[in-house]
């Protein structure tokens, strides 16, 4: 399945979740993290049960800390 992933197309596999993708982008601990499906965010505890649909949009954010 193709997704735009932080405005690059990217090939997942076609049971990928939203977990899944932050663990790629983030690694195992997404302290700080936020992420949107198609613009619409998606909350924490539902990362491991949102499954991306071919096509779609996924943002991964991460908080920076300066000054």
């Amino acid at each position: 399945m193709q997704l735009v992933v932080n405005a690059v197309a990217s090939t997942v596999a076609d049971d990928t979740t939203v977990a899944d993708v932050v663990r790629t982008l983030a690694g195992e601990d997404p302290r700080g993290v936020a992420v949107a499906v198609n613009g619409a965010v998606v909350p924490r505890s539902r990362w491991s049960d949102t499954r991306p649909a071919d096509g779609d949009r996924v943002e991964v954010l991460t908080a920076v800390q300066g000054g």
